[in-house]
């Protein structure tokens, strides 16, 4: 996981933490001081926002618990790896694109950050500039040549 990528995955928990469960704690509590809690729409709805922040918090913490960031000194740029922009046409169309591998909790495609886990990805792993690859993606089979790599 890259530094950026782990220290917005800490900030977001201790926004969850921090801020969110107390806000739906308190929620709970108000919705209990107004009565029967059979017929309390409000006090059922605070109880499912309450398990699905849970929910989160502990997604977050297990991720956190396996999470390490990666040192890009460390890394080289002469193959696509982990952390790699790579730059590369598709050789059917001739269009340009440029994405980078990132670990599969930082994956947004609007950023143009993809997971190591896609198709792409895993066709470009070790590949070099230069190399060839066939992707096969959902619209069909791709021909793409990498034409840079950078960290």
């Amino acid at each position: 996981m890259s530094q950026e990528g782990y220290d917005k995955l800490v900030a977001e928990l201790h926004q969850l933490e921090s801020v969110e469960y107390p806000r739906v704690k308190q929620a709970l509590i108000e919705a209990r001081d107004k009565g029967d809690l059979s017929e309390n729409f409000e006090y059922h709805a605070a109880r499912r926002e309450q398990s699905r922040l849970l929910g989160r918090i502990r997604f977050k913490q297990r991720v956190l618990e396996n999470a390490r960031p990666l040192d890009k000194k460390l890394l080289g740029a002469d193959s696509v790896g982990l952390l790699s922009k790579v730059s590369m046409t598709n050789m059917t169309n001739g269009a340009s694109m440029a994405y980078t591998i990132v670990n599969p909790h930082e994956a947004n495609l609007a950023e143009k950050k993809i997971s190591i886990k896609s198709p792409i990805a895993k066709a470009l792993m070790g590949k070099q500039v230069g190399d060839e690859v066939e992707v096969h993606v959902p619209a069909g089979i791709q021909r793409l040549r990498i034409d840079s790599i950078e960290l």
